[in-house]
């Protein structure tokens, strides 16, 4: 028979345990009787909507403070608003059947729904729920699905990536919680190539599947043996950690290694291949500022569920993130346009690897002199002086003497930003892809990629435009080195050209093509996720752009890193040198990648810059307005009123007139990008400041893709 003691002790324990809440249609039903919407009940407990719509529809509990907080507002409206009869418990579904699951999962298993493939509104993961003191570890997936998810690649049943808290919840896409039991990095590493049903599948037949990726939180972080922070000069400079850290010696002792870039904000972890399996994992460590705030706004500050989200939708519909979102720009055309594809050796009969049609192969390609660095080996041993291309977004400011009285007299200043300019220039966009051939005086082909000696200082267009030929807008002076798209418009503007010399490419494609594809279905679904669809029309359009990134911040981040991954992808074709020991002459990582192509760079802008004078030229033809300054991809026009709409040009039957700008939300159309009073941008025009860089009301990021 129990003790007295023993009784009051298991009393005591009961008392102690955290508060129970009402089941979650209860939750749900107090609120609404209360007339409180999720929203403000977010606010007030200081989490997110979407959190709260977890709670109440039993994906997640709320856990300490917020949950005695919770169970104390949930009491108060018990008492106020009762109900009619005893609530119902919310309705179990019915069982499914499971997949088989690594045994470390002792508890109900994952269903096998795709993380690649998940739902476009798919809702955030939940927050870490409680989790009771001896509970095996377990995979933790809601049981209740919004809709049907098509059935995924049966290896990677958890998604592509998760993110690790201190408490060894890996929280992944579509709401999975996993428990990961993992105390160093390499127990960490061997967990999630064992265990955790983590990854994703190859985007081109001839590809790699996507390594895991795990992100580790702060205290993740610490609990496996790293620094909350990377400490001291070296490591800053370096950004990674020394190679007498413990914890890159515990890595290597368990023979794992570790890629050129070694233990930093990115590391990738790996032993050779063994056959066709690929034993790799790839690491983000957030307080490394592993996500860059300017890619990612807002996402490394988000709970771990949430920034999973974040992760999942990009890695779904773009890629699983590999490093910044520039590489993982550059990682994608790879990944879409493999460099090999296996081919049986008619002397053997064996399967070898063979060349990629379209690719860029497997060995890197030195650039044209012209088309190189000033520091490039091509350069500096050949002693090239022959000019370089000057293939560059814009930077043009009119001169304020061309404005005229009327133009001085408008009220407003409005910018125009075209979306992902780049990308649209990306598409069907044939680029070079064998080594440069040198011609002197060729005739002048558009249909060629490649560097053209031509002199278009002949060329007299209307001074209140920049020039299409110079990134400053200012006329040519004499012969300069230009991309093809650049002779091709200035032929297209009806002048002859006679190129002194070239450095053409024989063999050619469209080699972005599937890499422009993906982006742009990645960011037309964003935002019609974000409620700016195709279907709205232009007064409808602005509305909702005006408040897209307040319906949803995850996917405003989500659709900011699609952006950043465009410029910052076209960028890496030529990554420049770092680090202050770099000497002229040498050569430095990025060279040796095939991906190293400042040609292909060139292209995109030049045909971008282009693209946008065209526009500039249509308006001016069509609606006698000019503008008064370009940066890259926005444009300033003096305006009657504060909106588009008051300058833009439209058909009497009210539709958008072709050639000029039209508003809209998909590459290559305008949205508005900020309004100031026009006495404004005259002041920042005499001071010979630009004011497309500051109509935004901040100062706008010059990215050039470089």
């Amino acid at each position: 028979m129990s003790s007295k003691e023993e009784l009051f002790a298991n009393v005591d324990a009961l008392l102690e345990e955290e508060p129970q809440l009402p089941p979650p249609a209860e939750r749900a039903r107090l609120r609404e009787a209360a007339g409180i919407t999720q929203a403000r009940l977010a606010a007030a407990l200081k989490t997110s909507t979407q959190t709260v719509k977890n709670w109440e529809n039993g994906r997640s509990e709320p856990k300490p403070p917020r949950l005695e907080a919770y169970q104390r507002l949930l009491n108060g409206w018990a008492a106020k608003y009762p109900a009619h009869s005893a609530p119902a418990v919310a309705p179990v579904p019915a069982a499914t059947p499971q997949p088989q699951v690594p045994e470390t999962f002792t508890g109900p298993a994952a269903a096998p729904e795709a993380p690649a493939a998940a739902p476009v509104d798919a809702p955030t993961a939940p927050e870490r729920p409680a989790r009771p003191a001896g509970r095996p570890a377990t995979s933790r997936r809601p049981a209740a699905r919004k809709a049907a998810v098509p059935a995924v690649d049966p290896r990677f049943p958890h998604g592509p990536l998760a993110v690790l808290d201190g408490d060894g919840s890996a929280y992944g896409v579509d709401g999975i919680v996993l428990d990961c039991p993992a105390t160093t990095i390499p127990e960490l590493v061997e967990w999630t190539l064992r265990e955790s049903g983590l990854g994703a599948p190859k985007l081109n037949r001839y590809g790699k599947d996507s390594d895991p990726l795990i992100v580790l939180t702060a205290a993740a972080a610490v609990k496996l043996g790293l620094p909350e922070r990377l400490e001291g000069h070296e490591q800053r400079r370096s950004l990674r950690l020394p190679e007498d850290h413990p914890v890159v010696k515990q890595a290597a002792k368990a023979k794992w290694q570790l890629t050129q870039r070694g233990f930093g904000p990115w590391a990738r972890i790996y032993r050779k291949a063994q056959g066709r399996e690929r034993q790799c994992v790839q690491l983000a460590i957030l307080s490394w500022d592993a996500l860059d705030e300017r890619s990612w706004p807002g996402v490394a500050e988000m709970e771990p569920a949430d920034i999973a989200r974040v992760l999942g939708v990009y890695a779904q519909r773009v890629i699983t993130p590999r490093g910044s979102t520039a590489v993982s720009g550059l990682e994608l055309m790879t990944a879409l346009r493999p460099p090999t594809k296996p081919e049986r050796d008619e002397e053997t009969g064996n399967w070898i690897s063979g060349h990629n049609p379209g690719s860029l192969g497997t060995e890197p390609m030195d650039p044209a002199p012209p088309e190189a660095t000033p520091e490039h080996p091509v350069v500096v041993q050949s002693g090239w002086t022959g000019g370089f291309l000057n293939e560059e977004a814009y930077q043009w400011v009119r001169s304020v003497d061309s404005l005229s009285d009327e133009e001085c007299m408008m009220p407003f200043a409005v910018g125009l930003d075209l979306n992902t300019a780049f990308l649209a220039a990306a598409a069907r966009l044939v680029v070079g892809l064998s080594t440069p051939d040198h011609f002197h005086a060729p005739k002048f082909n558009p249909k060629i990629p490649g560097s053209w000696l031509v002199d278009l200082s002949h060329i007299e267009l209307d001074p209140r435009l920049p020039s299409p030929f110079t990134p400053d807008g200012s006329r040519p002076t004499g012969p300069a080195w230009y991309q093809t798209h650049t002779v091709a418009y200035a032929q297209e503007l009806g002048y002859d050209v006679h190129p002194i010399e070239a450095y053409l490419r024989r063999e050619t494609g469209a080699y972005l093509d599937p890499w422009h594809d993906r982006l742009k279905n990645a960011y037309v679904d964003t935002l019609a996720d974000l409620g700016v669809t195709k279907d709205l029309d232009d007064r409808a359009f602005l509305a909702a752009m005006e408040q897209h990134k307040q319906v949803d911040p995850a996917l405003a981040a989500v659709l900011a890193a699609i952006k950043a991954t465009v410029k910052g992808g076209v960028g890496k074709l030529r990554e420049r040198p770092q680090g202050k020991h770099y000497k002229e002459g040498e050569r430095w990582p990025a060279l040796e990648r095939p991906t190293w192509r400042p040609d292909i760079r060139a292209a995109v802008i030049s045909k971008a810059r282009v693209n946008m004078h065209r526009k500039l030229n249509n308006m001016a033809k069509m609606t006698g307005l000019f503008p008064l300054a370009v940066l890259s991809d926005c444009v300033v026009y003096p305006s009657p009123g504060a909106s588009p709409l008051d300058f833009l040009p439209y058909a009497a039957s009210g539709k958008p007139q072709p050639g000029g700008f039209r508003l809209g939300p998909t590459p290559g159309l305008a949205k508005l990008e900020g309004v100031q009073p026009m006495l404004w941008a005259v002041e920042l025009m005499e001071k010979g400041l630009n004011p497309a860089r500051h109509i935004k009301g901040g100062d706008a990021v010059l990215d050039e893709g470089e």
